[in-house]
């Protein structure tokens, strides 16, 4: 089969060969895959992104970056063929998985392993417990949307935005609008929302932003003061890049929350008087649960999420490395799909 393989930092398209259909296992046949900020980083900040997870025990992520790696785990498939032990699992039957899989005592992410493939991928094995039906409603190709949504939904549950009554989010990329969503989901009265970027501020209000800012011209907690917001708030940062805690500290009202979700790769400083003298409270998530995964998928069916607002354009495996180019750039893309079959 063929799979677009991170190489020594650039995306090349091979022949991988076929994947051995594992006992307590299920072979997809990839229908879509998003393109994820993490990827971004992964090809650009590859030994950055292992030794981070390496000072810190963390097997998820710990892989040989000198060597191939599949990228992708956001996905959605089709049931080819199921491994020994596995019931009540039919081929042809469209689904989403957990990207992760234990192996010798450890837990590993689907696309960031030297062993087992992500979904940029024609086919991808995962493991059986953690696979969801897509409801026949559902077009399997924004259910590919399960996995980012997720993490929106992980962050905003993790927070105190529910509690406070009101957010902003700063950043409105692919991580920033799913917090959105989540926010909205959840019912938050007042989500802020800002990005340089005006075709991600139009995505955010799309998503459920209620005030949306360019934050060359206005200050995003001036822009919550004046849209109602009192007290403290919960600030997500979704941008990852330095400096980006230190502002937000700075401008953050008294005994407010700053949850960062946005992967920054590069040292960071930020000035601890300053969240003392304000007792600023500090939260960093990552990922989702399995209860999360599952809320995100029925948001999907139900249509309170709109997953087609994030999907920009698809690419087959032969597009998935100018796609990586493209996403750089704010102003054009906001979700890529790599469509490894067509």
């Amino acid at each position: 089969m063929k799979a677009a393989v991170l190489r020594n930092g650039t995306i090349q398209v091979d022949d991988i060969g076929d994947l051995p259909v594992l006992p307590g296992h299920v072979l997809i046949e990839t229908i879509a895959c998003g393109i994820c900020g993490t990827d971004l980083h992964t090809r650009k900040y590859a030994h950055d992104f292992v030794e981070a997870a390496r000072a810190t025990g963390f097997s998820l992520f710990d892989f040989d970056p000198d060597a191939d790696v599949i990228l992708g785990h956001e996905f959605s498939g089709r049931i080819v063929e199921v491994g020994a032990g596995v019931e009540r699992m039919l081929p042809d039957t469209a689904v989403v998985a957990h990207p992760v899989a234990r192996r010798a005592g450890h837990v590993v992410a689907l696309g960031y392993s030297n062993d087992l493939p992500g979904a940029f991928a024609q086919r991808l094995l995962v493991q059986a417990e953690g696979v969801l039906p897509i409801p026949p409603s559902v077009d399997p190709r924004l259910a590919a949307l399960t996995e980012p949504i997720a993490v929106g939904l992980h962050a905003v549950d993790r927070s105190s935005a529910i509690r406070h009554g009101s957010s902003v989010v700063l950043g409105c990329g692919p991580v920033g609008l799913a917090v959105i969503a989540a926010l909205k989901l959840r019912g938050v009265p007042l989500i802020v929302a800002s990005d340089f970027s005006p075709t991600r501020r139009a995505h955010a209000a799309t998503l459920g932003a209620h005030i949306v800012v360019d934050p060359s011209t206005e200050e995003p907690i001036a822009a919550f003061r004046s849209g109602g917001g009192r007290g403290p708030t919960t600030i997500f940062d979704a941008v990852g890049v330095p400096g980006m805690i230190d502002q937000a500290m700075i401008t953050a009202p008294s005994r407010s929350e700053i949850l960062v979700v946005g992967l920054c790769m590069r040292p960071d400083t930020f000035r601890p008087a300053i969240a003392i003298n304000k007792e600023l409270q500090f939260t960093f998530v990552l990922g989702w649960t399995p209860d999360e995964f599952s809320t995100s998928l029925r948001a999907i069916a139900e249509g309170t999420i709109d997953a087609a607002a994030l999907i920009t354009a698809d690419v087959r495996l032969d597009g998935v490395a100018q796609a990586f180019d493209d996403l750089a750039s704010p102003d054009h893309h906001i979700k890529i799909l790599v469509r490894p079959n067509l």
